[in-house]
Formats: structure tokens, C-alpha cells, sequence
């Protein structure tokens, strides 16, 4: 049975036998196996030079060719980046502005708040812990108006003569209030108060007393705020103190000084009116019209006189102002005096039992010479006379008529001083208990 190849010599050409009747038809090969469902196989390319290939199929091997023109089908990475779409191409320039917008604002507040508009400047040295004077604490200047402040008022009273107007300060919860005398003097006996808050409120007068200056108005109002009051005998001369008032009508105006004297007798009172006396405590704070009656207070902010009265080189009849000179009324001196106003409304007077009539030079020596001495007073029941120089007062040196009154009226009736005194070429001491006046 022959397979359909002639095997007659090997290196003849094979011809290929007819095939025999039912064979298939002659055709294009196709793939083994049923790969490809009939289409054209690469792999028969080579047939016609295969010994071993059909002996039916045709002599050449027809291959599909590509059309003129055409180019490779295109293929697709799976890995390469795909475009972005037209949202994503929005969403990004987006997001970046609102980023860059942020981080400027950010800078540009950062630059404003160090370094301002200064073109990008910083100026002064890089921060530092605050000096001990600018921390404000309690025993500062600023500490001590901070704590008086509250207890500061403007006092206005209606006269004949128009509105006086001055300061005061509180004493006492329910609305009493020290001023000065020739504040509210001339006026109808009703006052209007501003406290340091800026409201005001109606005042009555208690009481007043010329002669030392010193005059209690109330407040109708509760809850206020009472200053703390301080020793005025504890003072030395250098101590730092604040004047606190409303000079020139400006409320709540502090200025600070110290103790420049203290127990500088003056004689002072307007023209027709009482003469008053005064052993002040003398202070270079500033001290103008409008602080008449307002608080001296010390470095704790406690009161420790009553600003009462100025000293000034203009001529008479001109706007006095502040040229270091200022004086106030001890507070405790103002203090007994208030007591006694609040609880009898009127103020007792010290005397010593005596009349001045001039001072001692005329014997050749300082003091002050006793024109009279009452005979059942205190003078007189220390053993002084008529005639006998007063050399000093508690330590304190006489030199004018004014030093004697001044510091006796400072005393409470029923002190006991020690009197210092020349009798014709001998000196001699000796205690009187001081007494109040029956006025």
C-alpha cells in the first residue's frame, strides 16, 4: 500500500501521485488540530522544502498580505500612564491656587504682626523678659493708682457764683467723703459727684470746719469703694507719694512726687474769709486747681493728706499753676476731724491756752514770745507766763507766731506735748495737755 510518495532513489525529486478518486480537494492547508478553525497557518510557510509535507497540497503556499497603506494595529501598554481627563486638568491649577493663597495669607499676617509694614524691617531688639517697673505690680506707681483710683471723686457745687468744683475721696462704704472747705463753701448745701467710673450721683454736706479746711459730703449711693488710710506721723521726708484728683476739671489725673517737708507751717484762707493754719506735709507731686481735696496717698496707696493748697509766683489776681510747691493736710488731723464732723457735725478746735504777740529776737534769741496766757488754761497749768519764749514744740523749732498755731491745731485735744522755753536767760521744759476750744 503506497502512502503516496515515490521513494525511488534517494536525492530524486519526489513527484507527487494523483490522487486517488474520493480524496478531498486540494486546498490551502490548515492548521492541526482545529487551531485557528481553518484559518492560514504561519507554520506551513516552509512546506514546499519539507520532505515530509502533503503530498496533496498545492505546490505553493499562499500567504495573506497586508493592503498597501496600512500601518501595525495599534497596541496598548497596560502599565503606561493614562491622559488625564478635563476634570482632573481643572481640579489641579484649583487646588494649587488655593494652597499658594493660604500660605501667603499666612506669611503676609506673620510679617504684619512682627515686623508691620516696614517692607519687611523688624525693628527694636528681640523681645525680652519686662524690667521689674513695667510688670505693674501691686507696690508699683501704676499698682497703687490702680488700687486708689476707685476710691477718687470729682466734687462740682453750685453757687452764687457759679460751679466750684474740686476732689475728694471715699472714707466710708456708705458714701462719706472728705474734701476740702473752700470747695464747697458758698454753695446751696448740695454737691453733684462723678466717680472714677464716669457716673455721677447727688451729695449732701455733713459738716464743715473753716478753720482747718476740712468738709464731709455723702453720697446717695452704696457699695463704694473706701480709700485705706495710712499714719501721717510715720512720714520722712524723700518718701514717695501720689496726688490724685481732677485738676483743671480732668478726672482721674495722677501725678507722683515725694515728702519734700513735712510740718511746714502756713497761714492761708481768702480775703473776708477764716484764716486757716496748717502744719502740711509739703510734696513736689503736681498739684493744680480742681485736686483741692483729693488724696495724697503714699508708695501702698494708702492716704496720708489732704491736698489742700499751692504755692505760686504769680501776681495776685492771676491762674496759679504748679511749680513744685504743693501742701496738704495730715490725715490724721483730717481723719479726728472727720470723726468728730460725722458724729456731732462740727470739729473741735486744739488750743494751748495762750496768745503769741511776736518772736523771741527781741531778747536776742529765736522763738516765739506768749503775749497772754489764760489763767485756767493748759498754758498756764503747765507753769508758763506771759512773757515766756517758746523755743520748740515736741522737737519742733518756733521761729513765727503761725509755726505755734499751726502745730498745736494739729494735735487732738487732751495730747500731751513737750514744750521747750526761755524764761529771761534760763531754759527750762515742761508737758502741757492741750485742749479744745468752746467755739
Amino acid at each position: 500500500m503506497t502512502d503516496g510518495w515515490d521513494w525511488r532513489r534517494p536525492g530524486s525529486n519526489p513527484t507527487p501521485a494523483v490522487p486517488p478518486a474520493g480524496a478531498p480537494p486540494v486546498g490551502p492547508p490548515t492548521a492541526p488540530h482545529g487551531a485557528g478553525g481553518g484559518a492560514t497557518s504561519p507554520w506551513w510557510s516552509d512546506a514546499l522544502a519539507d520532505p515530509w509535507r502533503d503530498p496533496y497540497a498545492p505546490a505553493a503556499v499562499v500567504i495573506p498580505t497586508v493592503p498597501a497603506g496600512a500601518g501595525p494595529e495599534p497596541v496598548t501598554d497596560p502599565d503606561a500612564p493614562s491622559r488625564p481627563r478635563l476634570r482632573q486638568l481643572l481640579l489641579i491649577p484649583l487646588i494649587t491656587a488655593l494652597l499658594a493663597g493660604s500660605l501667603g495669607g499666612a506669611l503676609g499676617y506673620a510679617f504684619a504682626v512682627r515686623g508691620g509694614a516696614g517692607g519687611g524691617v523688624t525693628l527694636g531688639a528681640r523681645p525680652a523678659e519686662a524690667p521689674g517697673l513695667a510688670q505693674r505690680r501691686p507696690d508699683s506707681l501704676a499698682g497703687v493708682a490702680e488700687k486708689v483710683l476707685p476710691s477718687v471723686v470729682t466734687v462740682r457745687v453750685a453757687g452764687l457764683g457759679g460751679v466750684s468744683e474740686g476732689s475728694g475721696f471715699i472714707v466710708s462704704a456708705d458714701g462719706h467723703v472728705i474734701t476740702n472747705d473752700h470747695v464747697v463753701s458758698g454753695g446751696t448745701g448740695k454737691a453733684t459727684v462723678v466717680l472714677n467710673d464716669g457716673s455721677t450721683a447727688p451729695a449732701t454736706i455733713v459738716g464743715q470746719d473753716p478753720e482747718s479746711d476740712i468738709a464731709v459730703i455723702k453720697v446717695n449711693r452704696t457699695g463704694l469703694r473706701p480709700i485705706e488710710f495710712g499714719d501721717s506721723d510715720a512720714l520722712a521726708v524723700g518718701d514717695p507719694v501720689l496726688a490724685i484728683g481732677s485738676p483743671l476739671s480732668l478726672a482721674n489725673t495722677v501725678t507722683a512726687g515725694i515728702v519734700s517737708a513735712l510740718d511746714r507751717t502756713m497761714q492761708a484762707g481768702e480775703p473776708g474769709g477764716p484764716v486757716r493754719y496748717y502744719a502740711a506735709i509739703q510734696t513736689d507731686a503736681a498739684v493744680n486747681h480742681g485736686n483741692s481735696g483729693g488724696p495724697l496717698v503714699d508708695s501702698a496707696g494708702r492716704v496720708i493728706g489732704v491736698n489742700s493748697t499751692i504755692k505760686s509766683l504769680v501776681a495776685e489776681g492771676q491762674e496759679a499753676g504748679n511749680i513744685g510747691l504743693a501742701f496738704a493736710i495730715p490725715i490724721n488731723q483730717a481723719k479726728r476731724i472727720t470723726q468728730e464732723i460725722i458724729g456731732t457735725g462740727k470739729a473741735r478746735r486744739t488750743v494751748i491756752g495762750a496768745q503769741v504777740g511776736g518772736t523771741g529776737s527781741a531778747t536776742g534769741g529765736a522763738g516765739v514770745r506768749l503775749a497772754a496766757v489764760e489763767p485756767s488754761g493748759p498754758a498756764a497749768g503747765a507753769g508758763l507766763r506771759s512773757g515766756d519764749v517758746i523755743l520748740r514744740l515736741n522737737g519742733r523749732p518756733m521761729t513765727e507766731p503761725t509755726d505755734l498755731i499751726a502745730l498745736v491745731r494739729k494735735f487732738a485735744p487732751g495730747s500731751v506735748v513737750t514744750v521747750e522755753y526761755r524764761r529771761g536767760s534760763t531754759r527750762q521744759n515742761t508737758s502741757v495737755t492741750l485742749a479744745a476750744d468752746a467755739k
